[in-house]
């Protein structure tokens, strides 16, 4: 299990970049309970985890990591149709929260 999970730091770049929480799990192909048990440390990411999230907030995997209490390795480049999944997953996450939000 993480140990801190700095939740203050990780919304704060959620905010910077207008998206939600529903958004990161989403990115990471996570629920948003299991995104909520790794808010209240109840949960440790996965190095694929800290990846996608470092994608989505455009930060280092490192810093993620260091910020989830973690020090869960930073993945390997992995297969190309691996990351063409995870692209995909992101980008349907993505959509999906922009239509939500455009149909307010």
């Amino acid at each position: 299990m993480a140990l801190f999970f700095d939740t203050q730091w990780f919304d704060a770049r959620l905010a910077e970049r207008g998206l939600s929480r529903r958004v990161m799990a989403a990115a990471a192909g996570l629920s948003e309970a299991d995104l909520a048990l790794a808010f209240k440390d109840q949960r440790e990411l996965s190095a694929t985890e800290v990846a996608a999230f470092a994608e989505l907030l455009g930060v280092e995997a490192h810093e993620v990591a260091r910020h989830a209490g973690v020090s869960t390795p930073v993945p390997g480049e992995g297969s190309a149709e691996a990351r063409i999944r995870q692209l995909e997953r992101r980008v349907a996450a993505l959509e999906a929260e922009l239509a939500r939000l455009t149909a307010r």
